[in-house]
């Protein structure tokens, strides 16, 4: 078997976010594991039970369209399949594309699996990051609305030392011989 290289890069481009999962479309999997769509799908069908709906999804209407917009707006697997289907494509998490590699049993996919599941991890571990990140910021943020405030509070302090005290008549203190 030759050593199949597959640029991670272009799988996380290929990688959408839909329903709040991850996911690999059916068309971009199939593409990746050198299949037709069709044979994926095929072979999803005959082991559905390997399946469940945190594995793979078939995607809706409003969803099949964003992600057809999406994908055309970024240069994910450049194929020409997909583009005219009679169905609605599915999504495959994860853990579905590596279940799918596992049904369809070639080398190709099997070998494949490896970059997407890589993928995956090095988008988890971009996200992770950048909620570490953000969590900093915010801190940060705060910390220095917290300086803002103190420092306000000294310029006018400051201010204030800095007026002359404005002239009161006082009386005078101590003794004070009277005239007569």
């Amino acid at each position: 078997m030759s050593t199949v290289i597959v640029p991670v890069e272009r799988i996380e481009r290929a990688i959408l976010l839909i329903r709040g999962q991850k996911v690999l479309l059916d068309s971009d999997l199939a593409a990746l594991y050198q299949v037709p769509v069709k044979r994926l799908n095929e072979q999803v069908k005959r082991n559905r039970e390997r399946f469940p709906e945190d594995f793979m999804f078939q995607l809706n209407k409003v969803e099949a369209a964003t992600a057809r917009a999406l994908r055309s707006q970024t240069a994910t697997l450049e194929t020409g399949r997909g583009r005219h289907r009679k169905y609605l494509p599915f999504a495959f998490t994860e853990h579905g594309a590596l279940m799918a590699a596992n049904v369809l049993n070639s080398p190709r996919a099997m070998a494949v699996s490896v970059f997407v599941i890589r993928a995956f991890v090095r988008l988890r571990y971009s996200l992770a990051s950048y909620r570490e990140l953000a969590g900093k910021l915010l801190e940060l943020e705060r910390k220095v609305a917290g300086h803002d405030e103190a420092l306000r509070e000294l310029v006018v302090a400051i201010r204030e030392l800095m007026e002359p005290p404005a002239k009161a008549s006082r009386r005078r203190m101590g003794f004070r011989p009277t005239q007569s």
